[in-house]
């Protein structure tokens, strides 16, 4: 009976023990919220999972490693929410108090009314380096009032930062990076002054537009104000903090005053006033920041001497003072900073040369001294930093040799020594060298020394441009690395035929030498699959151009040679290319069809050549990307093809000097990116129609369509579309800029460049300033009147009118054209007086008012009194200096005449109203006579010789154009 006993009580014991472990375990199962539960999984309906990661495994001295991580998949109801990714529970409440989706992948939008404010408890809050476009930040983050913790950084949020966000005052850090943010003054100065527990905010790239705060938060330990649009004058506040350890105030420009000269705690360890615009002199007090590890003043206005003080700086990694105006000679107290790993003195007014100051600095990784005046040989205790990886000493005047141990260093990965006057290298160099880029362009290298680097076979790059270098047609080089050769504006006389042991070219640049005779076909043979920049111009290469097989090219540049013959149709299988100049040599024939069917093509240029024949369709596809078409200068024909209308993105099209016979093609009015329009010297004709559409050229700077045969009245509704020829915002800061083509970006030796007559001389234009806009109409046979509308295009700074059929007076709405340099209004009917208001035109050089039927005296004024007698010959009615003809003397008999061209003027010359009385008497009486001898004798042959023989020649052509003109 006991022993049942026994039993009986043990299985009861193992029941209850089961029961209290079942009742522990479902009480573990439910420690989260279920409504907090189900607001974060109707938070995470809103997102779905992308496949761009946004984080890098990576860690650099200042920011921890981040992984890219799709949290919200652990999530579903069949788990705790307290055990999914990113989500932090208070264990004895259950409420969710952290939430971490930082690296999360997350794409989508957060609504305003989301279920994420319904956690009242959260603490921490981290969205980071996810994609939630077209998001702003809702109103209703200030609901989570027990936030301590807050991150929405680097996940494109955009508009204006919700004023709520003052409401969150326990907050400890708080990090917005935020492109294209804005947040309100007064918010801002709420959180700097009243967050009492603030100890890191990051503001970074949110538009503040606010002065600099005075009163701020002593908790501050992290603050980043960088590009954030502060404005005002730098004060000691930040530097007093008593907790302040990093402090970033980079790339606000409107940030002005000195460094002060105070003696801050020694908690500071890192400080970047970088790209802002404080200036005067560095204070001897920099050297009381003895904790400092990274200062960084690029790009400021500083000047003066920098002071010995900063060898006190000796825990500092980082120094940059480059892009300053510091003057004098280095400080030797350098040397004692030797934890330094990174120093910049770049782009100074140092004078001397470069100190021998480096040897105690092994630690050195980075020296930048480009651009700072320095003299001398090369600084031989720089060969002993066997640390250092990058080295820059380009842009000074060094000479003599560089010595070999630089190449030996064994980190040494770049080395700019470009813009010297260095005449020699090294005959040697160590074996298994690490460099990979060197960058030797414009010295005064000179002979044939490429043999001597070969043993850098880890090279990526090599730049020996403009040097008096040669290559010896035997030498054997391998260079197994090598992706980048620039050869350019050296003594090359051939190809180098080391070439065909370079594998892995992508760029080729043997451009302004002095390579005669054919491409060679083992050169076009050559299989580089990677090759992507090949520049052969200037040179003088002939003969036809070869069947290249290098396909995945994208820059192909040809000009300025002698290349002559039609084009390969094997130039269509460079799918890839976006920038292709054969401009100025001698190819014939038609342009391939194909062409219109590359869609990679940018930039087309092909001026000065004799191609001849019809447009092919030129952006036959709608996904064309064409932006530059130049064609001038050949023997084009036909029409303009209607499909430049799929080149969206163009903005230079240039077709002058051909034969291409059309109407007005004001459809290309469409095109919103158009600033070049040059049609000059074609056989256009016809009236200029009017677009149709609401905006017509709106980006119009260059409008050419001189030397054709159009006709008309002047199109004075066109002119009202320019709107890049109005100011419209009045800034006008006097800085000189030019158009910047998309190409540029990619190749930045590129620039658009245009021919046109300005001030009477035909002038090739490298680059296209964005002040130079020109209307040319001249050389046409436009008449009527001068449209008053002209006025509204005052940033104009050339018009010229000449040489057509104007009537009328000059207005004198031109006046208000005070960006004018060159006015030209020659050779036309125009009558009246010279118009006072010209006289404003302060910027005018260039007047030609010349053959006209002009009266009265030329007006006084500062810019009329430098025109010369030219501007204004031809105009028998007009007086005052600087012609000889005195107003108030003109003979009281003279009747002014207006001026025709050559063959007019003789037909023309008199004819005056007592001829016409004349003329018309005697005409009807022989006339009579003649009809009544036809009538009788019907002898119409011999009335045709008759006549014949007594019109001149001259006067027949005459008078056919004189009824041309009329009808």
């Amino acid at each position: 009976m006991g022993i049942l006993f026994f039993f009986y009580s043990l299985v009861c014991f193992l029941l209850v023990i089961s029961e209290s472990f079942s009742s522990s375990s479902v009480m573990m199962h439910h420690v989260c919220s279920p409504t907090e539960a189900f607001a974060l999984l109707h938070f995470k309906q809103f997102f779905q999972i992308s496949d761009q990661p946004r984080c890098l495994d990576e860690t650099d001295m200042q920011y921890e490693r981040h992984v890219d991580i799709p949290k919200t998949k652990s999530w579903n109801e069949s788990r705790d929410c307290c055990s999914w990714d990113g989500v932090t529970c208070d264990m004895l409440t259950g409420h969710v108090i952290g939430l971490d989706l930082s690296c999360s992948l997350l794409n989508g939008a957060i609504h305003p009314n989301s279920s994420l404010f319904q956690l009242h408890h959260l603490r921490t809050l981290n969205l980071a380096y996810n994609e939630l476009y077209s998001s702003s930040i809702p109103h209703n983050i200030g609901r989570l009032r027990n936030l301590r913790h807050l991150n929405l950084s680097h996940s494109f949020f955009e508009g204006e930062i919700p004023t709520e966000i003052s409401y969150l005052s326990n907050l400890v850090s708080l990090e917005l990076f935020c492109y294209g943010c804005e947040l309100d003054e007064r918010t801002f100065e709420t959180i700097l002054q009243n967050f009492t527990n603030l100890e890191v905010l990051s503001l970074y790239d949110v538009n503040i537009s606010s002065p600099i705060p005075v009163n701020i938060s002593s908790s501050l330990r992290y603050v980043d104000l960088g590009r954030t649009y502060l404005r005002g004058v730098l004060t000691e506040s930040f530097f007093l903090l008593p907790k302040l350890e990093r402090l970033y105030l980079r790339d606000n420009d409107l940030l002005k005053g000195v460094l002060p000269k105070i003696h801050p705690s020694n908690t500071l360890l890192e400080l970047d006033i970088s790209s802002t615009g404080i200036s005067g002199e560095l204070p001897d007090s920099i050297g009381t920041f003895s904790s400092l590890n990274i200062l960084d003043m690029w790009g400021c206005q500083l000047s003066g001497h920098i002071p010995d003080s900063v060898g006190n700086l000796t825990q500092i990694r980082y120094l940059d003072f480059s892009n300053n105006h510091f003057t004098g000679h280095i400080p030797s107290t350098i040397s004692k900073l030797k934890q330094l790993t990174f120093l910049g003195l770049s782009s100074n007014s140092f004078s001397g040369e470069i100190p021998d100051i480096f040897s105690n600095l092994q630690e050195l990784s980075y020296l930048y001294l480009r651009n700072s005046s320095f003299i001398g040989s090369f600084p031989s205790t720089i060969v002993s930093l066997t640390q250092l990886q990058r080295l820059d000493l380009s842009y000074n005047s060094l000479n003599g040799t560089i010595p070999s141990l630089v190449f030996s260093l064994p980190l040494l990965s770049l080395l700019w020594l470009e813009h010297n006057k260095f005449s020699g290298l090294a005959n040697e160099f160590k074996t298994n060298s690490t460099l990979e880029h060197l960058y030797l362009s414009h010295n005064q290298l000179s002979g044939s020394f490429l043999q001597s680097l070969a043993s850098l076979t880890n090279l990526s790059t090599l730049d020996l441009s403009s040097n008096n270098i040669t290559v010896d047609e035997g030498i054997q080089i391998t260079f197994p690395s090598l992706e980048v050769l620039l050869l350019s504006s050296c003594e090359l006389k051939d190809f180098p035929h080391f070439l065909t042991n370079v594998k892995k070219l992508q760029i080729l640049d043997i451009s302004n030498n002095k390579i005669r005779g054919q491409i060679p076909n083992w050169f076009s043979g050559i299989r580089w699959d990677n090759l992507s920049y090949l520049n052969l111009s200037h040179n003088s290469l002939t003969g036809h151009l070869p069947q290249f097989h290098f396909y995945n090219l994208r820059y192909l540049d040809l000009k300025f040679n002698s290349l002559q013959g039609p084009l390969p149709a094997t130039i269509c299988n460079m799918n890839n290319l976006t920038f292709l100049d054969l401009s100025r040599n001698n190819f014939n024939n038609s342009i391939p069809s194909c062409w219109g069917s590359m869609t990679s093509l940018i930039v087309l240029n092909l001026r000065r050549n004799n191609f001849a024949g019809s447009l092919p369709p030129l952006c036959a596809k709608s996904t064309s990307l064409m932006s530059t078409i130049v064609l001038n200068d050949n023997h084009f024909e036909g029409t303009l093809p209607v499909s430049l209308l799929n080149c969206s993105g163009l903005e230079v099209l240039d077709m002058g000097n051909n034969a291409i016979n059309d109407t007005f093609p004001a459809w290309l009015g469409t095109l919103q990116q158009l600033q070049v329009l040059i049609l000059k010297s074609n056989v256009f004709h016809g009236p200029i129609s009017t677009c149709q559409s609401t905006f017509c050229f709106p980006k119009l700077r260059i409008f050419d369509l001189s030397r054709n045969e159009f006709s008309g009245s002047l199109p004075a509704k066109n002119f009202g579309n320019f709107k890049a020829m109005i100011k419209l915002d009045g800034k006008d800061t006097g800085e000189i800029k030019y158009m910047e083509p998309f190409l540029r970006s990619l190749y930045p030796s590129y620039e658009d460049s245009v021919s046109l007559v300005i001030k009477g001389q035909d002038i090739e234009l490298e680059r296209i300033s964005t002040i130079m806009t020109t209307i040319d109409l001249s050389s046409n046979h436009f008449e009527g009147v001068i449209p008053k509308t002209l006025k509204d295009l005052s940033s104009l700074w050339l018009l010229n009118l000449s040489h057509n059929n104007l009537i009328g007076h000059i207005p004198m709405e031109l006046g208000q054209l005070n960006r004018l340099e060159a006015l030209d209004l020659s050779w036309n009917r125009l009558t009246g007086k010279i118009p006072q208001e010209l006289t404003k035109l302060t910027f005018l050089e260039k007047l030609n008012l010349s053959q006209n039927v002009l009266v009265g005296p030329i007006p006084h004024g500062p810019q009329f009194n430098t025109f010369e007698n030219d501007s204004y010959g031809g105009n028998l009615d007009l007086c005052g200096s600087p012609l000889s003809k005195q107003c108030g003397t003109s003979d009281p008999s003279h009747v002014p005449q207006p001026l025709e061209s050559e063959d007019e003027s003789y037909f023309f010359s008199g004819f005056t109203w007592e001829s016409v009385v004349i003329g018309y008497s005697c005409g009807l009486v022989v006339g009579t006579v003649v009809w009544s001898f036809m009538f009788k004798y019907r002898k119409p042959e011999w009335f045709v010789e008759f006549f014949e023989g007594i019109y001149p020649k001259k006067m027949r052509r005459s008078m056919k154009r004189a009824q041309r003109l009329r009808t």
